[in-house]
């Protein structure tokens, strides 16, 4: 289990608990067979602390032998088009940005290799992945031959595979020594200071202030802001040239070069007081959405409405835990083919394709994700549906 009293990222004391919750199922995009090993699948705490040193939160209760990351391990967006489109286009500006034509790219935490053979079908001459739920039998890119993959974390063994582009998506956050993992990076990039790295995290900027207590669950352990993934970049030798937020504000994305440890602070450092803010008083304020939303479940339950969520992954798991939820719920939904049929951890609930809702004949669609509303909204009418559509956010 980690030190719970320095700070992952900054090394100093001082990180305050901010949102607390208890029995939470230690993995959210695991395929799970049967009702009886998803209500029993193991639980862990989460006791998020912010730093008021440096601005990162972190589940200072997470502990990594809880987690299990292997081949049933499912956590592609790529089924979805609006993903697919995002993630096309920004392996398109990586490409342009960074002129990656016949060079050499590495990528920790691949997944499914989605991203590292969209770079390399654009013009990367070479490529190498680094992930343990890899599946060889998924890739079907025609660029699969020029890139290998190891099915492996990434850690200081690999520090020989050398490259160009360092890029690691939607991984740190799974990460609890992020100074640590940062600093086997900045060893492995060592004096080759034309080297590009880009990392993609959430933005818990956003989560602190629509309360999104569906984006906090186990599996993700380390929570960044602009200022705060800035800082931790610099402090391990990075120069930071670039943080924006992507995806509706939902992701984080930071380009960096090598450099020593004196480079000048980023512009996204600059509001830390705001940050500070929604940290403070995140607390109650989460409470006070997560009553409203048991209010709102137990009104439609009392109505007989029929509902189902959509959105099988961390998200959906994170929503139905923290509210307790049962079968006032009927199911959940999921355009991913390989998690249709299979159980949520901790509730049970089945994993519905978008065809059986035909059958299921729902009367509210609850989103786990509002940037896919217009796509699923759009399905549904094309299959004769016209259930109710709700999102997460909180109203102002």
């Amino acid at each position: 289990m980690s030190d719970r009293s320095a700070c992952p990222a900054c090394g100093l004391e001082g990180m305050e608990t901010i949102h607390r919750a208890a029995k939470v199922p230690t993995n959210s995009c695991i395929l799970l067979d049967t009702v009886a090993e998803a209500r029993d699948w193991p639980t862990g705490e989460i006791d998020l602390r912010f730093c008021p040193s440096c601005g990162f939160a972190s589940n200072m209760a997470f502990d990594s032998g809880q987690t299990e990351y292997s081949e049933r391990y499912e956590e592609t967006q790529g089924f979805s088009p609006t993903f697919s489109r995002f993630h096309s286009e920004l392996a398109t500006s990586v490409v342009e940005r960074h002129d990656l034509q016949g060079k050499r790219v590495l990528e920790i935490g691949c997944g499914k290799g989605e991203f590292l053979m969209l770079l390399c079908e654009m013009g990367a001459a070479s490529g190498v992945g680094f992930d343990p739920a890899y599946i060889p039998a998924r890739n079907t890119s025609a660029a699969v031959t020029r890139a290998r993959f190891i099915q492996d974390f990434y850690s200081d063994q690999y520090a020989d595979e050398s490259a160009d582009f360092y890029c690691c998506k939607m991984t740190l956050e799974h990460i609890h020594p992020v100074r640590a993992f940062i600093d086997t990076v900045r060893r492995a990039v060592g004096s080759d200071t034309e080297a590009t790295i880009f990392f993609q995290v959430p933005d818990v900027t956003r989560i602190l202030q629509e309360c999104s207590f569906e984006d906090i669950y186990y599996e993700h352990c380390s929570y960044f802001a602009p200022g705060s993934i800035a800082r931790l970049f610099r402090a391990a030798g990075f120069r930071v040239d670039r943080v924006t937020t992507e995806y509706d504000g939902q992701y984080l994305t930071l380009e960096a070069t090598p450099a020593g440890t004196d480079s000048a602070p980023h512009p996204s450092e600059n509001n830390f007081e705001d940050l500070v803010r929604l940290a403070t008083d995140f607390r109650l304020r989460c409470q006070t959405h997560v009553t409203a939303w048991r209010d709102k479940l137990d009104d439609l339950r009392r109505r007989e409405v029929k509902v189902v969520i959509w959105g099988s992954g961390s998200k959906g798991v994170s929503f139905l835990t923290t509210l307790g939820v049962g079968d006032e719920i009927a199911g959940a939904v999921d355009i991913n083919p390989h998690r249709q049929g299979h159980f949520m951890p901790g509730t049970g609930h089945r994993i519905l394709s978008p065809e059986e809702l035909i059958d299921v004949a729902p009367d509210c669609v609850i989103v786990m994700n509002s940037i896919y509303a217009a796509e699923i909204d759009t399905q549904l009418n094309e299959m004769g549906l016209s259930p109710e559509i709700l999102t997460l956010e909180v109203r102002r």
